[in-house]
């Protein structure tokens, strides 16, 4: 696989992981239910893990439970994000910065599903 793809892919999850604290931070200060964006952002955070293993060769601290977990929030958040690509203008920085979210994500998913 090219290194420019797996760079791009690690940076979308970080970027991704970034601005979902971010977002958690406000929830959390409106006193919001934050559960589903910590479930999401744990599948971030092992989605990055995963791809850094593969590539990088370096260990992460997550069980085939977390994994799995991981993969199906990953799975489910795909429709929406290609749902909103699609309505995306050509050529904006929003669909580039979606097709790399989305790329990244299927990777993750790809790996993750070698190991479980």
């Amino acid at each position: 696989m090219e290194t420019e793809i797996k760079q791009e892919s690690i940076k979308s999850f970080q970027s991704t992981i970034k601005k979902t604290e971010k977002a958690l931070e406000q929830m959390t200060e409106k006193k919001a239910n934050t559960t589903l964006i910590k479930k999401r952002l744990n599948a971030f955070h092992i989605g990055l893990a995963v791809l850094e293993k593969a590539w990088n060769n370096q260990p992460h601290p997550y069980d085939s439970k977390d994994l799995e977990e991981a993969r199906n929030t990953l799975i489910g958040l795909l429709p929406s994000i290609q749902s909103i690509y699609e309505k995306s203008k050509e050529g904006s920085p929003q669909k580039t910065l979606l097709e790399r979210r989305i790329t990244s994500m299927e990777l993750a998913i790809e790996e993750i599903e070698k190991t479980v």
